[in-house]
C-alpha cells in the first residue's frame, strides 16, 4: 500500500468518525426527564383515564338537561280496517298509516343526586390529575437516579483508568531496573499482576457503565442505547452546606404541594359526595314528561261540507293537512317514593359511610408515609454530607501516602506489595469519594423535590 493511499484511508476514517460523533446527541438531565415523560406508557394511560373522568363529569352535567327522543312509523294493514273519520270498520281495505312522536322527560327533584354527582366526578377528576403528577414525579426521580448513576460510573472508570496508567508507567520503570540488575525480576512480576487486576476491574466498571446507560435508555423508552450519550456536568459540592429547615417544616410544605397527598384529599371529598348521593335515593323523585305527536291515514276522509239531502260530503284528506290537524302535545308530572326495596338503600348508605372512613385511613397513611420519607431523606442527606467530608480527608491522606510510597518504590525502599497496597487504598478512597458525592447530591435533590423544587444538577 502506497503512502498516499494510506494517508487517504486515515483521512477517510477520521472524517467518518467525526461525522458519527457530531451526530451523537448529548442529553441533559432536563431533556432526559422531559423525553421520559413524553414516552412513558404509564403516563399515557393515566392521561387516558383523566379523559374518561372528564367525560364522566360532562355526562353528570348533561343529566340536568331534559331528555328528548323521537320516532316515526310507516305501517300497512290489509283486510278489515277502521275508518278513522267515521270510526266504522271497512272490509277489504288496504290501509297505510304514518305516526310521528317526539317526547321525553326531565328530573325536577331527585334528592340532589345529580348535583352531588357533578361534585363527585369533579373531585375524582382532580384526583386523577394529581395522580398523573405523582407518576411524573416518580419517573423524574428514577431518571435522575439513573443519570447520576452514569456519572458515578464514569468517575469510577476514569479513576481506575488513571491508576492503570500509573501502574503501566511503573512497569516500564521496573523493567528497566530489572534489566539493569538493580532489582529482582519478582518485583516486575508483582507489578504486572497488579496491572492485570486493574485491567479486569476496569473491564467490570466499563460493563457497569454500559448497563447504567442501558437502564436509563430503557427508562426513556429508547429502542437501543446505541448513540445515547449524556452531558457530564462539573458537579461541585459545598462542604459547608447546611440542610435548610426541619423535617416538620419540609413536611408542612410537602402536604400543600405533593400530588399523592392532594390526590388522597380529592378522593376523600369524592367519597363524601358519594355518600350524599346514596342518601338522596331516600328522597321522593319528581319528574316531568313532555310529548308531541301527529299522524296520517290514507283511508281518512276530509269533511268538505254537508248536503241537506245526502248528508256529509267527504273528500281527499292530503298528507300535509292531516299531519297539521292531528297535532297532539302534552305535559305531565309524576312522583315516585321509595318505600320498601329490600334494604338496598340503607346498605348503600352504610357502604358509602365505610368508603369515607377508608378514604380517611388512606389519607392518613399517605401523610404518615410522606413524613417517614422526609425523615429518612433528611437523615440520609446529613449522613451523606458527613460521609463526603470524611471521604475528602481520606482521599487527601491516601494521596499523600501513595506519593510517599511511590517515591520510596522508585528508589527500591518499598516492596511492590506495599506500593500496590497504597495504590489500592487510594483507588478505594477515590471511589468512596465519588459515591458519597453523588449520594449526597441525590439525597439533597429528594429533599428539594419534597419542597416543590424541580430536579436540576448543581453546577
Amino acid at each position: 500500500m502506497s503512502v498516499i493511499r494510506f494517508i487517504l484511508l486515515v483521512f477517510l476514517f477520521i472524517t467518518i468518525h467525526s461525522r458519527l460523533y457530531s451526530q451523537t446527541k448529548l442529553w441533559t438531565l432536563e431533556e432526559c426527564v422531559r423525553y421520559a415523560l413524553e414516552k412513558n406508557i404509564q403516563v399515557k394511560q393515566q392521561e387516558l383515564q383523566i379523559r374518561v373522568q372528564r367525560n364522566s363529569l360532562d355526562l353528570a352535567k348533561l343529566k340536568l338537561l331534559p331528555t328528548l327522543a323521537g320516532n316515526a312509523t310507516h305501517n300497512y294493514s290489509f283486510g278489515r280496517a277502521l275508518d278513522e273519520t267515521t270510526y266504522e270498520f271497512t272490509e277489504h281495505e288496504n290501509v297505510r298509516t304514518n305516526n310521528f312522536y317526539v317526547g321525553g322527560n326531565m328530573t325536577i327533584f331527585s334528592g340532589l343526586q345529580n348535583q352531588n354527582s357533578i361534585k363527585k366526578y369533579k373531585y375524582e377528576l382532580l384526583a386523577g390529575e394529581h395522580e398523573l403528577e405523582a407518576i411524573k414525579n416518580n419517573i423524574a426521580l428514577s431518571v435522575a437516579m439513573g443519570y447520576l448513576q452514569i456519572l458515578l460510573n464514569k468517575e469510577l472508570v476514569n479513576a481506575t483508568l488513571n491508576q492503570l496508567i500509573i501502574t503501566r508507567q511503573q512497569i516500564e520503570k521496573t523493567r528497566k531496573l530489572v534489566e539493569a540488575g538493580s532489582i529482582a525480576v519478582g518485583n516486575l512480576l508483582q507489578i504486572e499482576a497488579q496491572a492485570a487486576q486493574e485491567e479486569l476491574q476496569l473491564v467490570n466498571l466499563k460493563n457497569q457503565l454500559e448497563l447504567s446507560y442501558l437502564s436509563l435508555a430503557q427508562l426513556l423508552e429508547l429502542e437501543s442505547p446505541a448513540g445515547f450519550e449524556i452531558i457530564t456536568p462539573e458537579i461541585t459540592v459545598d462542604t459547608n452546606y447546611v440542610v435548610s429547615g426541619t423535617v416538620e417544616d419540609i413536611f408542612q410544605v410537602a402536604c400543600k404541594n405533593r400530588p399523592e397527598i392532594l390526590s388522597s384529599e380529592m378522593k376523600l371529598r369524592a367519597s363524601e359526595f358519594d355518600f350524599k348521593i346514596a342518601k338522596g335515593t331516600r328522597m321522593p323523585r319528581i319528574t316531568m314528561s313532555h310529548s308531541f305527536s301527529t299522524g296520517y291515514s290514507d283511508i281518512r276522509k276530509k269533511l268538505l261540507g254537508i248536503d241537506i239531502e245526502t248528508g256529509p260530503v267527504y273528500g281527499k284528506y292530503p298528507f300535509a293537512e292531516q299531519v297539521h290537524d292531528n297535532v297532539n302535545y302534552g305535559i305531565g308530572f309524576s312522583l315516585s317514593l321509595p318505600i320498601l326495596n329490600g334494604w338496598q338503600i340503607n346498605k348503600n348508605i352504610s357502604n358509602s359511610k365505610l368508603s369515607i372512613e377508608n378514604s380517611m385511613y388512606v389519607l392518613d397513611a399517605t401523610r404518615k408515609q410522606l413524613y417517614k420519607n422526609i425523615q429518612q431523606a433528611f437523615a440520609d442527606a446529613q449522613a451523606a454530607l458527613k460521609k463526603y467530608v470524611a471521604s475528602i480527608k481520606a482521599v487527601q491522606s491516601a494521596e499523600e501516602s501513595f506519593r510517599y510510597s511511590e517515591q520510596r518504590f522508585n528508589v527500591g525502599l518499598v516492596t511492590p506489595v506495599d506500593y500496590n497496597a497504597a495504590k489500592t487504598q487510594l483507588l478505594k478512597a477515590q471511589s468512596e469519594l465519588a459515591q458519597s458525592k453523588y449520594e449526597f447530591v441525590f439525597k439533597i435533590k429528594i429533599l428539594d423535590f419534597y419542597k416543590g423544587i424541580p430536579i436540576t444538577l448543581p453546577q
